[in-house]
């Protein structure tokens, strides 16, 4: 590397002659020679990390570029039986573009690590600069055109599912029809079953005018009853709260029934649920053991089967042992 030449020549005792040592080289000149010496070595040691690290992506990307190819290969033959082109097409052409995207960028890295090496470095950075904006520029190109094609599939898909709604809509038109005709049938029947009851209840109005005249008088009768029996107002009163006392606690009393016999209904209910799971548990572990004493009896045959058949063969052998 340059490096080793321009400093070689610098260590004490070194028997070779460093251009440093002439006396024609003046000391600015060998400053800058030294700076650029180990800006060389810097960007040495920086290359070789990078290489390091893309060498260990080098694995990765070549299953990714082979299962991408394979991908591809057998999405375009299904495409090419179909005639129209599917999910999976587009990601396998997605991931190959994106495996020559990270291999284009792998091959950019090697080779700015090997333009390191050069003489002429920025010249070799700037041709791999461009060599790897051509290939990316080619990728680019090939990324719009799968995007069209993806709006353009997409397109056609949302196309045939409004197609198939607008003649699942066609197709349920005489239900929809049909079905209005009963809802509007249904609402006349309702107006007339209203202007029915409007009716009556106006026929009834007069006999409702007459039974609240007549409550009227029952209470007025009422009062005067209480009045001659000498019951006054307060009295009357604390016996109609006493009287609400009581509904009121009967009522309590009749609710806490009603709990507790819907409480007892759903414990009845539920010891019922686990009765029948029990029942159900029962039979199903029954089955089982009928089924694993079955399997053990069918063991149990195979065997005496198979050693029936060694017998067998152990007497055959012996007899032809004795006659050789």
């Amino acid at each position: 590397m340059p490096t080793s030449r321009l400093t070689s020549g610098n260590l004490p005792g070194s028997s070779r002659r460093s251009p440093l040592a002439s006396p024609v080289f003046r000391p600015e000149a060998a400053s800058v020679a030294l700076w650029f010496a180990g800006s060389v070595r810097r960007f040495a040691l920086a290359a070789s990390l990078a290489f390091v690290a893309c060498a260990a992506l080098v694995p990765a990307l070549a299953d990714a570029q082979e299962n991408a190819g394979a991908a591809s290969s057998a999405a375009s033959t299904s495409d090419a039986v179909s005639g129209v082109p599917a999910a999976n097409d587009f990601d396998a052409r997605q991931k190959t573009l994106d495996s020559r995207t990270e291999e284009n960028n792998y091959r950019y890295g090697v080779a700015q690590h090997n333009c390191y090496s050069k003489f002429f470095v920025n010249h070799c950075l700037n041709k791999a600069r461009e060599d790897m904006r051509v290939v990316a520029a080619d990728i680019r190109k090939e990324q719009l055109a799968l995007d069209d094609e993806k709006r353009v599939e997409h397109a056609r898909q949302r196309d045939e599912q409004a197609a198939i709604k607008r003649a699942q809509y066609e197709a349920d038109a005489p239900a929809r029809a049909a079905q209005d005709e009963r809802n509007a049938q249904a609402y006349e029947d309702k107006q007339r079953q209203h202007q029915l009851s409007q009716a009556q209840r106006a026929a009834e109005a007069p006999q409702r005018a007459a039974n609240e005249q007549a409550f009227q008088q029952k209470q007025q009768q009422h009062a005067i009853d209480q009045a001659q029996r000498g019951i006054s107002p307060s009295q009357a009163a604390a016996n109609q709260k006493a009287y609400d006392a009581k509904q009121a606690d009967f009522q309590r009393k009749l609710d806490e029934a009603h709990q507790q016999a819907a409480q007892k209904a759903q414990e009845r209910t539920e010891k019922q649920q686990r009765f029948q799971q029990k029942q159900s548990e029962a039979a199903q572990h029954k089955a089982d053991v009928e089924e694993r004493q079955k399997q053990a009896a069918e063991k149990a045959k195979q065997k005496q089967e198979e050693q029936a058949k060694q017998q067998q063969q152990l007497e055959q052998q012996q007899k032809q042992q004795q006659q050789q």
